[in-house]
């Protein structure tokens, strides 16, 4: 039985499989709940497995318009029959700004904000709950609700549904190897998922924020320190949280890793290995390959450089020297360890053999490199929208890390030695920034920036050997 048919046996039944779908539609539109609701990945999901049942394509995608329709009409009801009352609930009451940038998306738009709302993530679940407060017609409202959700429903259930149909024939896994795909996955998502929640908690108006600054109050000595670490007028507990876990993670791992004289690879290690030998075709390798040259010495001057120049041109000397030091540390620290450990790689090409492989350089440099990117990126945005800059530094430091495996020269703890590694670095970088109130670094102009990098390290895959 192959992986497939393993997921295939895990996959409800079709009738609770378009209930499901349904349900995911439902919430992601419904105010106050969609708000919380990861609905693209979940709605994303649901229909791959619903490709790879061969549900009815056209049962599926009206599963999906109906939750939509039955969500956007729930969230008019509640504001056309509750008004005032729906600001004195949870999660307006602790977060208006969700309320105000729907109201000013409705404002701007008017009429077509139902319809066009559904397809902007920030304020699909509010739109038509301030559409219900400021009584919009409730025809006009069903009409464009009906509209939208016909092109919503496919607009979203399609990628899904065509990956869930098609997947089983490009990843074909040998039997032995099901149990170590699915714990990986796993552990990515749970690990994603642990980081994402606590850096939204741990900032001034989240759960573990308040509550650790209640226990400080009521000591006179943690209460001391809590105000001494204030210096931008918020304790910076996300990035002390970070650095304490990370620093004791990339210790306690070390010592597991460094177990025997030898340094031999751990048996995660040799299933991880033979997981990806088996899952290794040429259109994957050739793009490890392009994430190898990103990923070096070369790839992150390219990367970086366009950004550090706008910043020395800019004056912001103190971001810029912030980030270097960032980039040029974790480069020290990998090659203290290296010397250090001595490990030796599973498998080192010409341009590798006189280098170790614990920590992984690629992967702690990525996560220093892309993990910075979205911290002083976050700054500058709303809070609705720094979520998406964290996924977008996770996805690109995952896939960075889990080229090197794909092209054999890392062991899979080399990988998370050098993900805890960078984490370290990282919020040593932001406790150092945040030791004082600092001005924006807004306006930037982000589109030619990230347009010069892509080139640079295009140039760099192209024409440069690897280092």
């Amino acid at each position: 039985m192959n992986l497939a048919q393993l997921l295939y046996q895990l996959t409800p039944s079709p009738g609770l499989l378009l209930l499901i779908i349904a349900g995911i539609a439902m919430l992601e539109s419904l105010a106050l709940v969609g708000v919380l609701v990861p609905g693209v990945l979940l709605i994303t999901a649901a229909a791959s497995m619903a490709g790879h049942q061969e549900l009815a394509l056209p049962a599926t995608l009206f599963a999906a318009f109906l939750g939509a329709i039955v969500g956007d009409g729930a969230s008019f009801v509640l504001g056309y029959t509750q008004r005032e009352r729906v600001t004195r609930r949870w999660p307006l009451s602790r977060h208006p700004e969700f309320l105000a940038r729907g109201a000013r998306f409705f404002q701007r738009y008017g009429v077509l904000s139902v319809f066009l709302g559904r397809f902007v993530g920030p304020v699909r679940p509010m739109v038509p709950l301030i559409a219900g407060m400021l009584r919009m017609s409730p025809r006009t409202f069903t009409w464009a609700n009906l509209a939208s959700a016909a092109l919503w429903a496919p607009a979203y259930v399609l990628p899904g549904y065509l990956l869930g149909r098609t997947w089983e024939q490009l990843l074909e896994v040998p039997p032995a190897l099901k149990k170590p795909l699915a714990v990986m996955v796993v552990m990515l998502l749970v690990l994603a998922v642990t980081f994402s929640w606590l850096r939204h908690h741990a900032g001034r108006r989240g759960r573990v924020y308040r509550l650790t600054a209640g226990l400080a109050r009521r000591h006179p000595l943690l209460r001391t320190l809590w105000l001494r670490q204030s210096g931008s007028g918020e304790v910076p507990l996300a990035s002390l949280m970070l650095l304490i876990l990370a620093l004791g993670g990339v210790s306690g791992w070390t010592l597991l890793v460094m177990q025997d004289d030898l340094h031999g690879p751990l048996p995660m290690d040799l299933q991880a290995k033979a997981l990806f030998e088996g899952l290794a075709f040429p259109a994957l390798t050739l793009v490890s390959e392009g994430l190898a040259r990103i990923g070096d010495l070369l790839g992150v001057v390219a990367l970086s450089l366009p950004w550090g120049v706008w910043l020395v041109w800019r004056r912001r000397l103190d971001a810029f020297w912030h980030i270097t030091g960032g980039l040029v540390g974790i480069a020290l620290l990998n090659t203290l360890g290296k010397a250090l450990f001595t490990r030796p790689r599973p498998d080192a090409p010409s341009h590798l053999a006189d280098s170790f492989s614990y920590p992984s350089a690629h992967a702690s440099s990525a996560v220093v490199l892309f993990g910075l990117a979205a911290a002083f990126a976050a700054r500058e945005l709303a809070p609705a929208w720094r979520h998406w800059v964290y996924w977008g530094a996770i996805l690109a430091s995952t896939l960075m890390a889990l080229s090197r495996l794909v092209i054999g020269v890392h062991w899979f703890s080399d990988l998370i030695g050098g993900a805890l590694l960078g984490l370290v670095a990282c919020a040593l970088v932001q406790l150092s920034w945040q030791t004082r109130e600092r001005p924006p670094l807004a306006p930037c102009p982000w589109p030619w920036l990230v347009t010069a990098s892509l080139t640079l390290a295009t140039a760099r895959i192209a024409w440069l050997p690897p280092v």
